[in-house]
């Protein structure tokens, strides 16, 4: 699905969750880019590895991660259907979801880019205070400080 084109790399990459901000970065692409041709697109969604000592059962986990995976689904299905709605091909959008052990969910965002070979970087600003964003990071700035070889866009 994802592909470069004489060495113009027109893949996206829109890391996306439940959140509006990440509804607000699937609609700002659709907007751009809707109707320019040769533009690919992958929603991803970073499933975190919950620690092994979360859930008290390997059943219990089995569970959640199956009924998150079933919202997971659902949510990357509806981004997709946004996209095409708003003129992209239907072959040009692709979904992944994948667990991951995430120490740092930038970098596994960082690391799914590498992997698909996507040129840009799309993610919804989280809407921290100056100082939560201190306390804590937020993903969108790390992604920024990190990202190398490639255009990030943070869409708020």
């Amino acid at each position: 699905m994802i592909h470069t084109e004489t060495g113009f790399n027109k893949n996206i990459l829109i890391a996306v969750d439940a959140s509006e901000n990440a509804r607000r970065a699937v609609s700002y692409v659709s907007r751009f880019l809707s109707g320019i041709s040769g533009f690919k697109v992958l929603l991803l969604h970073v499933i975190c590895q919950p620690e092994e000592d979360y859930f008290p059962t390997t059943a219990d986990k089995d569970k959640w991660l199956d009924a998150y995976k079933l919202r997971v689904d659902t949510m990357l299905a509806n981004f997709r259907q946004r996209l095409i709605a708003e003129g992209f091909a239907p072959a040009d959008v692709a979904v992944r979801s994948t667990l991951r052990y995430c120490p740092s969910l930038a970098e596994c965002i960082l690391a799914e880019r590498h992997r698909a070979k996507c040129s840009t970087i799309v993610v919804g600003r989280q809407g921290l205070s100056r100082s939560e964003e201190f306390l804590f990071g937020s993903v969108s700035s790390k992604i920024v400080n990190h990202a190398r070889d490639c255009t990030v866009w943070v869409v708020e």
